[in-house]
């Protein structure tokens, strides 16, 4: 089909802090420089922040960076961090707090924001559009485009109305391509081109693989004696006691709200595990439950997270564009943050891109000059000293791990002699259902704990019905055949949204897929034993509206 186009110089793919960011920075750059940029950024949420999800505590060095000005002008950063805590749940009723002397630095807060990371994106995308850059929510980037000589062209904005049996409905709008000189991918975690690009140009070659987690997190209105603004708590320890490691967080944000969340590492083997359940289960805590009782849940959501930090940074960047923030794992695993690491990566970006574009490089160049750019950062340093946090705490377990990540960080600064390495992706980590004992899960009562169905209608998934299901299954047959003999189907389970299920159907299982539930959380992409699962963009504008996450 020949398709209209538009022409640009920077495409940018995702409307979150690293696409942002480098879109800010590149119009800053235009602007002093007196040379005109033309920059789009593409965002698939319907509107910007839709589809962001994050804990977040921020560090804001880097906006005093890129907008010096942000706290007169408006920038969404109201709650500082006035109390730092951190325990250890040794069961569902005893914890021990953990002195600071003896925490990693890393997690120490001091000078930081409780903030969504939403809003603050919603508030980059005003900076951005008032220095030039065109916006475009509710179109998602489809596919990849590429030059004759194998470099990226830009993208493909995906058809509109189209039914799940693939023909054009009365609402069909093909979709545009979008052709720039160079093409950005901040996708966030495991975004589905970023995936391609590091698989077509190899660029992890070298590299342990990449490491995952699954975050969880749920907005509460809290009676005001309980609210205690900027205190943040940590938790590591209970629930996960079924060799799953990760940790739980409680932020006092401002209006008498409260964030709560569980990450939980995709490296777990136990295929009965569920951690939506997990999730719920740490709600009950007596820790936690004294904030949350007697309030209302307003919001609920899950996304992964990217956290193999430096030892599985593929190169960022390929013939014709660069991959930054999550999409590449910037993430900063030893602090928990990974917003003003994506901004920086992006950034430095932009001053890539805006350096080759005013010295008139060909388009479709490998920019690799951007390594030494990154190599001379303070993002380079930061990832470098907590590159051994996540491999310590897979190897050795919390406890031991943790004591390993105290040693490195207050010690030696993240300067440790030692390197360790997770040499083993997360999906080949799951064991046979026959070797791990089954989890008996509370049954949810309604106060702390809930189901699925009812959280994910608190996340305002929507999804236009009759369009094709964007998660594509490689064959057909593995779920049952493979999945369900080995491993009981842990898509059952791993998935936050109750998108997969086994159903009999005339006395035979079937595996069943609810693609309208889908939250765009990328663990089945991740976590499926048999990589059978390959996520796609749905319809633009399709998936999680979530309003302050």
């Amino acid at each position: 089909m020949e398709r209209e186009f538009m022409e640009f110089d920077v495409v940018i793919v995702g409307a979150g802090p690293a696409g942002l960011a480098a879109a800010c920075r590149l119009m800053q750059i235009s602007r002093d420089t007196g040379k005109e940029i033309t920059v789009c950024v593409v965002e698939k949420g319907s509107e910007v922040g839709a589809h962001i999800l994050s804990g977040a505590v921020f560090e804001p060095k880097v906006l005093d960076e890129l907008f010096s000005d942000w706290r007169d002008t408006g920038a969404p950063l109201l709650t500082p961090v006035t109390e730092d805590e951190i325990h250890l749940l040794k069961s569902d009723s005893a914890s021990r707090q953990l002195p600071n002397a003896l925490v990693p630095k890393t997690m120490h807060n001091h000078g930081n924001y409780i903030i969504s990371v939403g809003n603050l994106a919603r508030w980059l995308a005003g900076r951005a559009e008032e220095l030039g850059v065109e916006i475009f929510p509710g179109f998602a980037a489809s596919e990849l485009l590429f030059h004759e000589d194998g470099s990226v062209k830009g993208i493909l904005i995906g058809d509109m109305g189209v039914g799940a049996d693939g023909e054009p409905k009365d609402s069909y709008m093909p979709g545009m391509e979008l052709h720039a000189k160079y093409t950005v991918f901040a996708e966030g975690c495991r975004g589905h081109l970023g995936k391609q690009l590091i698989a077509k140009y190899h660029l992890d070659n070298g590299k342990t693989p990449q490491h995952y987690g699954i975050g969880f997190k749920e907005i509460w209105k809290v009676p005001a004696d309980k609210h205690q603004p900027g205190k943040v708590v940590h938790t590591g320890g209970w629930p996960l006691t079924q060799g799953a490691s990760g940790g739980g967080f409680l932020y006092h944000m401002e209006d008498n709200q409260v964030v709560v969340g569980l990450i939980i590492d995709l490296n777990y083997q136990n295929p009965h595990l569920s951690p939506f359940d997990e999730f719920q289960r740490y709600k009950t805590h007596p820790l936690v439950a004294q904030y949350l009782e007697g309030g209302e849940r307003l919001c609920y959501g899950a996304r992964a997270i990217t956290k193999g930090g430096l030892n599985a940074l593929p190169k960022m960047s390929f013939p014709g564009g660069l991959i930054i923030g999550c999409d590449a794992g910037t993430l900063n695993f030893a602090k928990i943050k990974g917003t003003h690491t994506a901004m920086k990566s992006g950034m430095l970006a932009a001053e890539t891109l805006a350096e080759a574009l005013m010295a008139g490089v060909t388009e479709g160049k490998d920019l690799d000059c951007f390594q030494e750019r990154f190599d001379h950062s303070w993002l380079a340093d930061e990832l470098y000293r907590s590159r051994n946090f996540g491999p310590a705490m897979h190897k050795f377990g919390t406890l031991l791990g943790g004591a390993f990540n105290y040693i490195d960080q207050n010690w030696f600064g993240g300067r440790c002699p030692i390197t360790l390495r997770d040499e083993k992706p997360d999906y080949a980590q799951m064991g046979l259902a026959s070797d791990y004992p089954k989890i008996d899960y509370p049954k949810p009562d309604g106060k702390l704990s809930f189901d699925k169905l009812s959280s994910v209608y608190l996340s305002n998934t929507f999804h236009e019905e009759d369009q094709p299901c964007h998660l594509r299954l490689k064959d057909e047959r593995i779920p049952v055949e493979v999945n369900l003999a080995r491993y009981d189907e842990p898509a059952q389970r791993y998935c936050p949204a109750g998108v997969y299920e086994i159903v009999e159907e005339a006395g035979q299982p079937k595996f069943v897929i609810n693609s309208q539930n889908c939250i765009h959380c990328k663990t089945c992409d991740i976590k499926d034993p048999s990589q059978n699962i390959t996520w796609v963009t749905p319809e633009g504008s399709g998936g999680p509206n979530y309003p302050n996450m």
